[in-house]
């Protein structure tokens, strides 16, 4: 089996194929001000430490994994509910059910929280790679802890407010078509044209992609051209 791809490269690719194949296939990243507030929401959300308020355990930065999908990741955070009968000590249950080790969460309330530096995505042909990313998450959640995730929650930094996400079929079969599309371009080594549109100017990968001028051409192809033309100019 081929090496599991990041959950994170589903977001880059309901968004924009041409960006994935650049990060994940050609291995360019460049940071902007937009990516840079991002990272530190993320870095925050994870830092901030275990918690346990009101019976509810709060995990952050949890590995995530799934053998079905050949995914792997990390989550921002995860809010286990466990059920009114349980007694004993929450942590070291999800460990061993997320190890194997212990038996599934039957019963328990699994709730995974992406976090977003921005606002909820409105836009019909891309607006759902936020839901694909969380949707992800929360299969890999069922398929390490033997639970169902009904639902999940998009934190947006720019409304300091949780976005609602039910886990419904639609959105399921979604998510596995995109697994699917994902591992199929990797594997291919194909780099999607640039399509020059609204996502263009805040990407932090325009001036690698070069929207304007890259029509249907590989970014490291041209770079390489144009760095072998000015070694002998």
């Amino acid at each position: 089996m081929p090496d599991p791809l990041p959950i994170s490269a589903l977001q880059h690719l309901v968004f924009c194929e041409r960006q994935c194949a650049l990060i994940h296939t050609e291995g360019l990243w460049a940071e902007n001000r937009l990516t840079a507030e991002g990272t530190v929401l993320h870095e925050n959300a994870h830092e901030a430490g275990p918690e346990t308020h009101g019976g509810v355990r709060v995990a952050r930065g949890l590995d995530l994994r799934s053998e079905a999908l050949n995914l792997v990741g990390k989550s921002d955070v995860v809010e286990f509910l466990p059920p009114e009968a349980f007694d004993g000590p929450i942590a070291d249950s999800v460990r061993a059910a997320a190890s194997g080790a212990g038996p599934p969460l039957t019963g328990w309330g699994v709730l995974p929280v992406e976090y977003k530096r921005g606002r909820p995505k409105t836009s019909p042909e891309w607006g759902d790679c936020d839901r694909v990313q969380l949707c992800a998450q929360a299969l890999c959640l069922e398929e390490m802890l033997g639970v169902e995730v009904p639902e999940g929650r998009l934190f947006y930094g720019k409304t300091r407010r949780r976005t609602d996400v039910p886990i419904d079929g639609a959105l399921r079969d979604l998510t596995r078509r995109a697994v699917a599309r994902l591992h199929a371009l990797l594997a291919s080594g194909e780099t999607p044209p640039a399509v020059n549109d609204s996502r263009c100017p805040n990407c932090s990968l325009v001036k690698l992609c070069l929207p304007q001028v890259a029509a249907g051409r590989s970014a490291r192809t041209w770079m390489e051209r144009r760095l072998a033309s000015l070694t002998a100019s």
